[in-house]
């Protein structure tokens, strides 16, 4: 006699694809719109990754260069602190 398998089904963990916003409209991120800017930072201050913002990879790069002099020219801080 045989004994019955369990198979486990993988799930789709893979989100939807998410459409790049600077492509939709149009426009290449700028450092001097830093509450634009404030949207891709996460809580502690990081610059978040692409999978989770949606961004293309041309727009990210762009993205990260934009956060950097915002944060040179004291638009958005270095870090966060908790309070």
């Amino acid at each position: 006699m045989k004994k019955n398998k369990i198979v486990k089904k993988r799930r789709n963990l893979h989100e939807p694809v998410k459409e790049c916003s600077f492509c939709k409209e149009k426009r290449n991120p700028d450092f001097m719109e830093y509450e634009i800017l404030k949207r891709f930072i996460s809580e502690r201050g990081k610059i978040q990754s692409r999978q989770r913002t949606g961004v293309c990879s041309k727009h990210q790069r762009k993205l990260t260069t934009a956060v950097k002099r915002a944060r040179l020219l004291a638009f958005l801080p270095f870090i966060v602190r908790a309070e």
